[in-house]
């Protein structure tokens, strides 16, 4: 059975090939009675080299079933993608902020705060040694 273009081209952008996903078609469960005990209507899909798995017994039919597992699965494998790269978005910017250099108003504001640190160190004196100190 052929993918819907749409869910085709999402795998192209995201470098995924259908070959790569196991598909099953397996009992469902739950409610449902004689209907779902019989018939292997629940979809199954999973991407071998991620590890991600599908599973999709929403409908009665097992061609929508399949369909919405590969929604599903293409759109878990776009979030691990878009998390990743935002992952090193944040990590660059974070890195970026850390080595930049100090603003001018930064650096007198530093001055003036070590200044008025300094004017309180100064007027505690010297530490007299006396019994043993």
């Amino acid at each position: 059975m052929a993918l819907p273009t749409q869910i085709e081209a999402r795998l192209r952008a995201l470098g995924v090939r259908a070959d790569d996903v196991e598909e099953k078609f397996v009992r469902g469960a739950g409610p449902g009675g004689q209907k779902i005990n019989k018939t292997s209507s629940t979809v199954w899909l999973r991407h071998g080299p991620t590890g991600v798995e599908v599973r999709c017994q929403r409908e009665r039919s097992q061609a929508a079933n399949r369909e919405v597992a590969w929604e599903e699965l293409v759109a878990k494998l776009e979030t691990r993608v878009r998390v990743a790269r935002e992952a090193v978005m944040d990590a660059r910017e974070a890195e970026r902020r850390r080595t930049r250099p100090k603003s001018r108003g930064q650096k007198v504001r530093m001055i003036q705060t070590k200044k008025h640190r300094a004017g309180h160190k100064a007027q505690r004196g010297r530490v007299r040694g006396g019994d043993g100190w």
